[in-house]
């Protein structure tokens, strides 16, 4: 099976194929709006070659479940919409010029455009929970956005600062993205009336594969290719992040290779990027980090054993096994 890069050309496509195509229509049709500016910024984004990582693992989880309804679609579109809106007051903070090897909205249209459609994605979605007319939806995906919105500003915070230890950077990307991860692997126990050991279990298989996935996408920028990775390598320094790499770098290093890594932290510098990138490896904080999103990994599949076995199931392990091959 192939790695999750893509997951809508993977092996287990078929599972979920016929899914993933009402869901596209659904966004689709969703993303109408009688303000032209609306649907030209959310189909920049939406059609921009994303992933769909969140909605497939949303659909694989129903699959898993047994659920044999429809509101799985509209929820899948949901995540979607909440992941796209957070795309879009993402580069308008950070100030990014590509993503996913394009311009980015906010570079095409501007940033008032970006935060406002970002906006009218986190309406439209909550409009179509409230269509589910479960409760229990609404209470979990309220939590999630508020929960990112928190990560958001804790990472805000955490800008240019090389005293963020791994607690602290730990706590950051489990809210700003582990925490979508985690609601779109328990809304599909809440839609098949699942027992609270089995939502509980899904929740933290999303936690777990969530956090991993971005310990690795933190990895990409001191190790990837911006030709595949679709950013620029060293942004993240650029934006004065402290990411893991960063963070195990300092706590292995010479006392010289620890300044050079807290200045350009602290200013922003990616002029030193090739030598800090070179510190990365030699002192083992990239091999460190993988082991800690392979940690991450196997706690997502620890979580799954609560399953029956099923080639849904087979499909959603194998996700957290090749993530750790994933290249952009």
């Amino acid at each position: 099976m192939s790695s999750p890069n893509n997951p809508s050309s993977s092996a287990f496509s078929g599972l979920i194929a016929p899914d993933m195509a009402a869901v596209d229509r659904l966004i689709s049709d969703r993303l109408s709006s009688s303000v032209p500016l609306v649907g030209q910024v959310a189909q920049h984004i939406i059609t921009s070659g994303g992933k769909r990582l969140r909605p497939v693992l949303l659909l694989l989880m129903s699959g898993a479940l047994g659920y044999k309804g429809d509101d799985h679609f509209k929820l899948a579109a949901v995540v979607e919409f909440i992941h796209t809106a957070t795309l879009l007051h993402d580069d308008v903070v950070d100030d990014s010029g590509m993503r996913r090897g394009k311009a980015t909205a906010n570079a095409m249209f501007g940033n008032p455009a970006s935060v406002l459609v970002g906006d009218f994605l986190y309406s439209r979605a909550f409009q179509m929970m409230v269509e589910c007319g479960e409760m229990r939806i609404l209470d979990i995906v309220a939590d999630a956005t508020n929960v990112i919105a928190e990560g958001e500003v804790m990472q805000l915070m955490n800008m240019h600062d090389a005293s963020l230890d791994q607690q602290g950077y730990l706590k950051v990307i489990r809210s700003k993205t582990a925490k979508l991860f985690e609601a779109s692997t328990r809304l599909p126990a809440v839609l098949a009336k699942s027992s609270p050991q089995t939502e509980a279990a899904c929740a933290a298989y999303g936690q777990s594969l969530g956090t991993a996935f971005q310990v690795i996408d933190d990895v990409l920028d001191y190790d990837g290719d911006a030709s595949t990775l679709g950013k620029n390598l060293g942004d993240d320094l650029r934006e004065g992040k402290s990411t893991l790499p960063l963070i195990f770098a300092m706590q292995r290093g010479t006392p010289s290779q620890c300044l050079l890594i807290k200045n350009a932290i602290e200013q922003g510098d990616i002029d030193a990027l090739a030598d800090i990138a070179d510190i990365v490896r030699s002192t083992g904080a990239m091999q460190a980090t993988r082991q800690a999103a392979s940690d991450e990994a196997q706690l997502a599949l620890h979580a799954l054993e609560v399953l029956p076995a099923s080639d849904y199931k087979t499909a959603l392990a194998d996700i957290a096994e090749q993530l750790l091959d994933r290249q952009n």
